[in-house]
């Protein structure tokens, strides 16, 4: 893996491929190695592909001192001063979970950083997730304190208005067995000006994207067809 000093954070990354960047960020509790099949089917498709672990999680956590909180802005901030820092210009990115919490504020943020956006299980707020998910986070706080949890709960905070200001082609996925609830999904779609919906049939929150090549051929798809 790659490391680069964003912030006095040091953040590690995984980097295959020549060709157009797209960046790949992981959700909560997970790193870069959930993208396994996405990587080589981008890489195979002619893409230059960066997937860093973000703060608190895979070899970016194990390498930074411990923190008692997190916020998905600053997450954000690290993949812009990342896609800066490695004069990127204006990538292709796709988050899944919480990586499409970072890519939504990323645009809401700093405007037309991407080029090109897909995200995948992403909610609003707290209030997007399904309630017996809520509930057992909330009960492993009880029990760990776990910083990363309570991200989940009390975060994010963006309002339907803000994705309006997002001008760039948005792909929206989730599956239909989600964790998030179908109306947050719609919600995003229907806010974003330039967006595409998918809903993957008989599948959950990550069954489609982790250890699967659904979700690989879906996004090269929207890119290609966006001239990407």
């Amino acid at each position: 893996m790659n490391i680069i000093n964003i912030d006095n954070l040091r953040l590690f990354y995984c980097e295959k491929g020549q060709g157009k960047p797209v960046i790949l960020v992981h959700g909560n509790g997970e790193d870069h190695t959930v993208f396994t099949e996405e990587i080589e089917q981008l890489v195979s498709a002619g893409y230059h592909v960066y997937a860093p672990d973000s703060r608190g999680h895979g070899r970016t956590g194990a390498d930074n001192p411990p923190v008692r909180e997190f916020h998905y802005a600053d997450m954000a901030d690290d993949i812009f001063n990342f896609i800066k820092a490695l004069n990127l210009g204006k990538p292709a990115f796709y988050g899944h979970s919480d990586g499409g919490i970072i890519g939504l504020l990323l645009e809401i943020r700093h405007p037309e950083t991407l080029g090109i956006m897909a995200v995948s299980g992403t909610n609003l707020s707290p209030d997007g997730l399904d309630e017996a998910f809520v509930n057992e986070c909330r009960e492993m706080c009880e029990k760990s304190s776990d910083p990363l949890t309570a991200l989940m709960l009390n975060e994010p905070d963006i309002k339907p208005q803000e994705l309006e200001n997002i001008s760039i082609p948005v792909l929206v996925t989730a599956g239909e067995y989600d964790l998030i609830k179908k109306q947050e999904t719609l919600t995003i779609a229907e806010h974003l000006k330039n967006s595409r919906l998918f809903i993957a049939e008989n599948e959950n929150h990550g069954s489609y994207v982790v250890n699967s090549k659904i979700m690989g051929e879906i996004l090269i798809q929207f890119l290609t067809d966006n001239n990407y």
